[in-house]
């Protein structure tokens, strides 16, 4: 019987949280990834493993999650240092 893989899952709950949560959306964004990719190795290694688009999609949204993080980041230190100047 075919059973998902956890880590996919866990990829892809933190890759949704990334995007979510300020801030530290970024360090799950990280971890998000790490986790989709030792899970696409497992499924890829495993003939009995399923879950590789649940991984994919962990992946992508962490990444997204780390590029919205960045730019809040990037955002929220211009405000600061344009509200310091003037």
């Amino acid at each position: 019987m075919e059973e998902t893989n956890q880590k996919s899952i866990a990829a892809l709950i933190l890759g949704i949280l990334s995007i979510v949560i300020p801030y530290i959306g970024l360090v799950l964004g990280i971890i998000g990834i790490v986790l989709g990719t030792k899970g696409l190795r497992e499924i890829d290694n495993h003939a009995n493993q399923t879950g590789r688009g649940i991984a994919v999609a962990g992946r992508v949204c962490s990444i997204v999650g780390i590029c919205l993080q960045t730019l809040l980041i990037c955002f929220v230190v211009l405000g600061v240092v344009l509200f310091l100047t003037f």
